[in-house]
């Protein structure tokens, strides 16, 4: 189903049961999975893959190029998953040939209205980001992250599993898996205790989660050495490991942490 008044370049691919509404403009190299919904006055622009069972809201914009001084319009690209929810004015930026040359959106994401996502940036599945949220390029967010209204992450930031990031926060490091952020510079405020209830985890993995951070987080001895303590006391804990892993990785960013 496409409206007479929607623009689509010859060379979209256009999945079972795709409707293109009023006044949308579909660029060249496209492709719209299946039971995919354009509402109306959505732009995409090129090289953007959309999977299935997505809905895109009027003014949303996806595949534009990045803003980055250093793209000078090479064929880059934005692959979004299955089954996500883009509101009126959010807006997804390609990726650029000095970061991985993709923005990648995975499945079963909320994307509110005026939220922004910029070039080279994963995020992964069950993402929500409300109002105005907005994510620096090359940022990274894990499974079940939750940012809130006009929060901001820095570039190449990282933000781990089941996360909260309250609203009007200015994320500028990392944020530590089942993590809880809020502030202008953030801070760590503890556990996103209440995301962890909502899905359900047991009382004793939230109280073996809330020990190993004490435990991190605490005056005594280094940095180093509670890290260490923490993998060696909850070694058959894999959500305390997530933590620790994540640490270790060391992103581009420093380690969120709490106020003293």
């Amino acid at each position: 189903m496409i409206h007479p008044t929607a623009m689509v370049d010859p060379s979209v691919e256009i999945g079972a049961d795709v409707e293109i509404g009023p006044y949308c403009i579909v660029g060249p190299n496209v492709t719209i999975g299946a039971r995919t919904k354009l509402v109306a006055h959505v732009y995409i622009e090129r090289w953007v893959s959309l999977g299935e069972d997505n809905i895109a809201y009027p003014y949303a914009t996806l595949g534009t190029p990045a803003q980055d001084i250093s793209y000078k319009g090479e064929e880059t690209h934005l692959v979004i998953g299955d089954r996500n929810i883009f509101r009126e004015h959010c807006s997804m930026h390609r990726g650029t040939i000095r970061g991985r040359a993709r923005t990648v959106i995975g499945s079963d994401n909320f994307f509110m209205a005026q939220s922004h996502v910029a070039h080279d940036c994963i995020v992964a599945d069950h993402v929500i980001m409300a109002q105005a949220a907005t994510l620096g390029g090359h940022v990274r967010i894990a499974e079940h992250v939750i940012i809130g209204g006009l929060a901001a992450v820095h570039q190449y930031c990282r933000v781990g599993r089941h996360a909260f990031v309250g609203g009007l926060s200015a994320v500028v490091s990392d944020v530590i898996p089942y993590g809880s952020a809020f502030g202008v510079h953030a801070h760590l405020a503890g556990l996103n205790v209440v995301g962890m209830k909502r899905r359900s985890f047991s009382r004793e993995l939230i109280h073996d989660l809330r020990a190993a951070y004490r435990l991190l987080f605490a005056e005594e001895g280094t940095f180093q050495e509670r890290l260490d303590d923490a993998a060696e006391i909850y070694a058959d804990r894999p959500e305390v490991m997530e933590i620790v892993a994540f640490i270790r990785e060391e992103g581009g960013r420093p380690l969120c942490m709490p106020r003293d």
